[in-house]
């Protein structure tokens, strides 16, 4: 692997699924830490299977060489109701971060959607769209999270996710044109993007200001596209495959790889799958995904 110009590290999602939880669900954090030392990475998010103390957590990164880089954070800012008790969470959750080392937090607004706002039911199927009430309150909330953030030397990211309430290239605009560009910035997610109807080198170059984190992920557009003519849900799509790493879909990551040289990014972008493993083997599939990125990277210095 060649030395590339931005740091990069790979998602514990590749192996062990947050959303979908019978993908991997019997791998252990050391099968995961080791593959990514084996990958010659040196940067990854918080897991569910990884160590919950940070003592223990801290001692089995470090002997690896491997820094942790973020953990996702939901926050429920569009009712305010919830912000008080929400903001003290991310707190905690910025102290525990801070203690980690990391630069950054994963943060995504659980309000509206069917898998993550803990007030829907089984029986809902669509996503609940922001009233302009809840977009303002969703705004406050975010802002004084990434106080709380920046008072520890962290910066909100906030991630843009396929089925919650900012997924579509027009919520990606509304949230960054609503929120403090000094408080709260954005994860970009190549994957993710495609997934919400944006073309990712486009959402890239329009919102690269405010851009502090990175997520490489593909998508399989025939997939997509079945489980769109099936009105699937978001946890469905996943099922389905509808996520790969780079190089395994249809996105071309040629432009958006030179687009981050260009700007000279240099933060973390990690690779992310999001796949079963017992289909997709995370070790296999990361590997190759890091000679796809290894050959754009050295068309680029040509």
């Amino acid at each position: 692997m060649k030395q590339l110009p931005f740091r990069l590290g790979i998602h514990p999602i590749n192996w062990v699924g947050e959303d979908v939880k019978e993908h991997g669900d019997d791998t252990s954090f050391e099968r995961i830490m080791d593959d990514i030392v084996a990958l010659g990475l040196t940067g990854t998010e918080m897991g569910r299977k990884f160590p919950s103390d940070p003592q223990v957590l801290k001692s089995e990164l470090s002997r690896r060489g491997i820094s942790l880089t973020s953990q996702w954070k939901s926050v429920l800012f569009s009712d305010p109701a919830y912000r008080e008790a929400e903001l003290d969470a991310y707190r905690s959750h910025a102290e525990f971060l801070k203690e980690m080392g990391s630069t950054v937090i994963s943060t995504c607004e659980a309000g509206g959607s069917l898998h993550f706002d803990p007030r829907r039911s089984p029986s809902e199927q669509e996503v609940q769209r922001l009233s302009e009430e809840q977009w303002k309150s969703l705004a406050e909330g975010l802002n004084a999270a990434g106080a709380i953030a920046k008072e520890y030397g962290l910066k909100l990211t906030y991630h843009h996710h396929g089925g919650t309430v900012v997924e579509r290239p027009e919520e990606i605009d509304r949230l960054m044109e609503l929120t403090d560009p000094e408080l709260v910035y954005l994860l970009f997610d190549t994957g993710h993007a495609y997934y919400g109807g944006a073309d990712p080198l486009t959402v890239l170059q329009k919102h690269y200001d405010r851009i502090a984190y990175v997520h490489l992920k593909d998508i399989r557009p025939q997939i997509l596209e079945e489980a769109r003519a099936e009105q699937a849900d978001f946890i469905t799509c996943i099922r389905k495959g509808v996520f790969t790493v780079p190089g395994d879909g249809c996105i071309d990551f040629g432009p958006i790889l030179s687009e981050l040289v260009k700007r000279n990014y240099k933060g973390w972008a990690l690779l992310e799958g999001e796949q079963d493993p017992a289909l997709h083997p995370a070790y296999e599939y990361a590997r190759n995904a890091l000679l796809y990125i290894d050959s754009l990277i050295s068309e680029e210095r040509r």
